[in-house]
C-alpha cells in the first residue's frame, strides 16, 4: 500500500470517527447547497505542514473543491499568515475542519521541533532518524511532519526491518544466537530486509564486530566518548546509530563524534501543536 493509499484510509478512519451518522451540527442548519469559502490562518510561528494533507482531506469529502496553496509544507510560517483558501460547500468545509486543523497543527509541531534539532546538526556528517514511538494510527502522517522538518524516517514499522532490541536478544540468548537466527530467518522469508542491532557495551561492539553478518550497529545509551571508542573499533564496516538520551542540548556532542545517525523520539512525542484556525469567509 502507498502512501496515498494510506492517507486515504487515515482519512476514512477519522472522518468516521468524527462524524459517525451525521454532522448533525451543520445538517441542522446549513442547506445541503450553501457554497462558502475558508482561510487557514497561522496564529504561531514555526515550520508549516500537512497542508497537502489538508487539500486531500477536502477532496476526499468532495472532489471538485477549489483549493489555493498560498504556502507550502516546510516553510517558515508567522502569526497571521495564510496558509490556503479553500472554496468548497459549506457542508464540506465544516465537516472537515477539526480533522484539517487537527493534522496540521499536530504536523506542524513536529516538523518544527524537528527543524530545530536539524539546524543543530548542520556541518556535521550526523543525520536525525526519528523512531516507532509514535501516535497509534497517525504514525504516517507524524512520520510524514519528521519528513517535511528535515530528519530522516527510520523504520515505518516492524514489518519493513529487523532491529535486533535488547528484549530480542535476551530473550534469543545472547547477540550471536539473535543474528545467526535472524539471518537465518530473511534467508528463507524475506532476503531484501536489512539486520541493525543494539549494543549496549563496547563489548557488546566487539561481539558484533566478530560475527558480522547486520548492516547497522546501534550504539545505545553511550556516552560521546563511548561511541568515539567504538567508532574506531567499527572503522566504517557498518554504518552507525546512536540513540538514547539525545536532546537540543546534546545532540552537538553526539554529533561530533562522526556517528552516522542519532535516533531521537522526542522529535514526535514531545511536540507541541501550533496554533492556527480556520475561518469561514463569507461569499
Amino acid at each position: 500500500m502507498n502512501y496515498d493509499q494510506q492517507l486515504d484510509r487515515l482519512i476514512a478512519s477519522a472522518l468516521e470517527e468524527d462524524i459517525g451518522d451525521g454532522d448533525h451540527s451543520t445538517l441542522s442548519c446549513i442547506k445541503e447547497q450553501t457554497f462558502g469559502k475558508g482561510i487557514l490562518k497561522i496564529k504561531q510561528e514555526g515550520i508549516l505542514a500537512g497542508v497537502k494533507v489538508a487539500e486531500r482531506i477536502f477532496r476526499y469529502f468532495q472532489p471538485d473543491v477549489r483549493f489555493t496553496l498560498l504556502k507550502n509544507d516546510g516553510e517558515q510560517m508567522s502569526s497571521s499568515d495564510i496558509a490556503f483558501e479553500i472554496e468548497a460547500f459549506a457542508q464540506t468545509i465544516l465537516s472537515c475542519e477539526r480533522l484539517v486543523l487537527n493534522c496540521m497543527q499536530r504536523m506542524s509541531g513536529i516538523a518544527t521541533l524537528t527543524r530545530q534539532y536539524t539546524d543543530k546538526l548542520e556541518g556535521f556528517h550526523t543525520k536525525l532518524l526519528d523512531t516507532r514511538k509514535t501516535t497509534p494510527n497517525f504514525r504516517l502522517l507524524e512520520k510524514e511532519a519528521v519528513r517535511i522538518g528535515g530528519g530522516i524516517n527510520h523504520r515505518f514499522g516492524l514489518y519493513d526491518m529487523i532491529m535486533l532490541k535488547d528484549n530480542h536478544i535476551d530473550y534469543c540468548g545472547g547477540i550471536e544466537p539473535a543474528i545467526e537466527k535472524a539471518n537465518e530467518y530473511i534467508a528463507e522469508k524475506k532476503p531484501d530486509l536489512k539486520i541493525e542491532i543494539e549494543t549496549r557495551s563496547i563489548e557488546d561492539v566487539k561481539t558484533v564486530l566478530r560475527i558480522g553478518k547486520v548492516h547497522r550497529i546501534m550504539l545505545d545509551n553511550f556516552s560521546p566518548n563511548e561511541i568515539e571508542t567504538a567508532l574506531k573499533l567499527i572503522c566504517g564496516a557498518y554504518e552507525t546509530e546512536a540513540s538514547g538520551g539525545i536532546s537540543l542540548n546534546n545532540i552537538q556532542e553526539y554529533a561530533s563524534t562522526g556517528v552516522d545517525f542519532v535516533s531521537c523520539g522526542a522529535i514526535i512525542h514531545q511536540a507541541v501543536s501550533l496554533d492556527l484556525s480556520l475561518k469561514a469567509q463569507i461569499l
